[in-house]
């Protein structure tokens, strides 16, 4: 598995936002990561991207122990979108992507291709000249998209990918997730369904820090043959989730 996740618990003082979750990611997949607000989603990818620590519970990233030792090795196979999308607001928009280029260690004769690529691919050949402040949204998003895939990771993990993007972006940036998705591993969240099933293979639906749900799209449309998937969410995240 290239991300697998064994009974992991976070306490933020004496509340418990995750509690004891577990789940196993596999090479190929792109894997829908849903929740109502303040479920554990964002939490749960912090601890996978190694910016937080485990209460309790571990994970393996890639064949790698999710500890101190292999932090480096692990954020190096990883691309992080996270939901506050930060940036250096400053930078042009090329030189941003160069200089994220150079951190990620990409060879200097390599740099150029690789950045006028992604550049062309996320639809900033009009806006790469510009101070990233100056950006709309949607563009500041699309550079994030960018500084996590520059690198060509093994693993994505997308908090609210789409955020803030215009209905023709949104169709553009859910193809290039699904193509790049076909060799790699991709865990996103979302709260619109339209982007799940557009996207992904398999949810998993988590509630009150507990994982409520963990299929396929054909499962959970085979089980809720009445429901769409929107209707399926809210059953789930409606009443509060039960003990495993």
């Amino acid at each position: 598995m290239t991300i697998s996740l064994q009974h992991f618990t976070k306490m933020y003082g004496e509340q418990k936002a995750v509690d004891n979750i577990s789940f196993d990611i596999k090479k190929g997949e792109v894997v829908g990561f849903l929740g109502p607000n303040g479920a554990g989603k964002s939490t749960t990818m912090k601890f996978l991207t190694g910016y937080i620590d485990a209460t309790e519970g571990s994970a393996t990233i890639c064949g790698m122990e999710h500890n101190k030792e292999n932090s480096i090795a692990i954020k190096r196979r990883i691309g992080y979108l996270p939901e506050s999308n930060p940036h250096y607001s400053e930078m042009y928009v090329k030189e941003y992507l160069t200089f994220l280029a150079e951190v990620h260690q990409i060879p200097s004769s390599e740099i150029n291709e690789a950045v006028d690529q992604m550049i062309e691919q996320i639809g900033l050949k009009q806006e790469m000249h510009k101070k990233i402040g100056n950006l709309s949204k949607g563009y500041k998003q699309r550079v994030g998209l960018v500084q996590a895939m520059i690198h060509k990771p093994d693993i994505m993990i997308l908090d609210e990918p789409t955020s803030g993007l215009d209905p023709n972006q949104i169709v553009d940036i859910r193809g290039l997730i699904k193509s790049y998705g076909k060799d790699k591993t991709i865990l996103l969240s979302t709260h619109i369904m339209q982007e799940v099933e557009a996207m992904c293979d398999r949810v998993i639906i988590i509630n009150r820090g507990k994982i409520v749900a963990d299929e396929s799209l054909d499962t959970l449309r085979a089980q809720y043959p009445t429901l769409n998937l929107e209707e399926v969410f809210r059953t789930l995240t409606q009443a509060p989730a039960q003990e495993a």
